[in-house]
């Protein structure tokens, strides 16, 4: 599963020295009439993608508009935001100036950072993280990250503290993800994978030590849970992340806290 993060106007026109609209009645037959007690509805919330480049850096970072409606989560990123591109600039400064002073060439720092959407439930927001940086190695780094709004209480919630532990979430679901992952692994390298050959990259991993993302099939209830492996953590760089998705089973059911098991459900 790869939960793989534009601004929209809003035009108003008006008709210069049109007639004014007679007052549609109201459901209860009354006519709807307008001043200043009355609001207008704010407008939607917007999307943010923000973007900076310069000879030391070039800097990205984007998050969808259902974060952006949300005032609390919009403050968090905003502040993530600020903090990621004050320090990028400092530490492309200093590489800079290191660079010129030991006498090789300078290539610019890169950081980006992109929020989307995997599911919206009417109490929950679920979202993935892709993020890329370059700081002058020899290749750049990427990774992922998961964010997990409960609306209702207006705060972030780490998505593994909604089960009664690591341990109980990992027993549940281990044997299918790992199994999972080894297939896609199986098929980069052409050959099965032997768990016990002593290679890090053969052993069958904890599901709770990846990016672990809820989904929804029906946008009522969290029913499927995305995995990704971010490069290094299941293979070599070279054969990139690898990404499982499980539905959600009877024995992950039992996992939950009596609190949250309401919003999930079994999948498919």
């Amino acid at each position: 599963m790869r939960f793989v993060l534009a601004l929209t106007p809003v035009v108003l026109l008006a008709a210069c020295g049109a007639e004014e609209p007679t007052p549609a009645p109201s459901a209860s037959g009354a006519i709807a009439t307008t001043g200043e007690a009355s609001e207008a509805a704010p407008p939607p919330a917007q999307a943010v993608d923000i973007k900076t480049e310069n000879p030391r850096y070039s800097f990205a970072y984007a998050y969808p508009a259902a974060a952006a409606g949300i005032p609390a989560l919009r403050a968090e990123l905003d502040n993530d935001l600020a903090k990621a591109r004050t320090e990028l600039a400092s530490n492309a400064r200093e590489g800079q100036s290191m660079a010129k002073q030991e006498g090789f060439d300078f290539n610019p720092y890169e950081q980006s950072t992109r929020w989307t959407v995997v599911t919206e439930l009417p109490g929950w927001l679920s979202l993935k993280r892709d993020s890329y940086e370059f700081t002058g190695g020899a290749h750049g780094n990427s990774g992922t990250g998961a964010l997990l709004w409960d609306k209702a209480a207006n705060q972030r919630r780490e998505p593994l503290s909604l089960f009664v532990s690591k341990a109980a979430f990992d027993a549940a679901l281990r044997g299918a993800f790992c199994n999972a992952l080894d297939k896609q692994r199986a098929e980069r390298r052409g050959e099965p994978v032997d768990r016990t050959s002593g290679d890090g990259f053969d052993e069958c991993l904890a599901p709770s030590s990846v990016t672990v993302l809820f989904g929804s099939s029906n946008r009522q209830q969290f029913n499927r849970i995305g995995f990704i492996a971010d490069p290094y953590a299941a293979g070599p760089y070279a054969e990139g992340s690898y990404e499982v998705t499980l539905p959600v089973t009877p024995a992950l059911l039992k996992a939950v806290k009596p609190e949250y098991r309401s919003f999930f459900a079994l999948g498919r």
